[in-house]
């Protein structure tokens, strides 16, 4: 099996929508249209699997996850992942990062390299 993940330069079409619809279920309406537009016009920056983990305290899924599973077979056959899309926690306000698309993503990257680099789209939280 491969040990290193290749990624695209971009997200693919099909993970803004995906991003929408996780951001749907805690955001108003409003914030995740905003929210979406930000991160469609954000520059990649790269984080590494571990600290995305644990700034949006999701625990780490394990490789027998179905959607993990496929996602190293894509890392093991040499397709590229797709980028991660993240909301900037707010440390001071007790708002953990929010990974709106690829958690499975990280969680493959992470049992295959903690250290690796991800690229992320990140998008900022509107204040209130």
């Amino acid at each position: 099996m491969a040990t290193e993940e290749t990624w695209k330069q971009t997200p693919e079409d099909h993970d803004f929508p995906a991003a929408s619809d996780y951001l749907s279920l805690v955001l108003d309406a409003a914030t995740v249209t905003a929210v979406i537009a930000e991160l469609r016009k954000a520059s990649p920056i790269t984080r590494k699997a571990k600290d995305l983990l644990r700034a949006s305290r999701l625990p780490e899924l394990p490789p027998e996850n179905v959607h993990v599973a496929a996602d190293l077979r894509k890392v093991e056959t040499g397709q590229r992942l797709s980028p991660v899309l993240v909301v900037r926690g707010r440390l001071d306000d007790d708002v953990p990062l929010t990974i709106a698309d690829g958690y499975h993503r990280v969680c493959a990257s992470y049992h295959l390299d903690e250290d690796a680099d991800i690229p992320c789209f990140m998008a900022e939280l509107p204040r209130r």
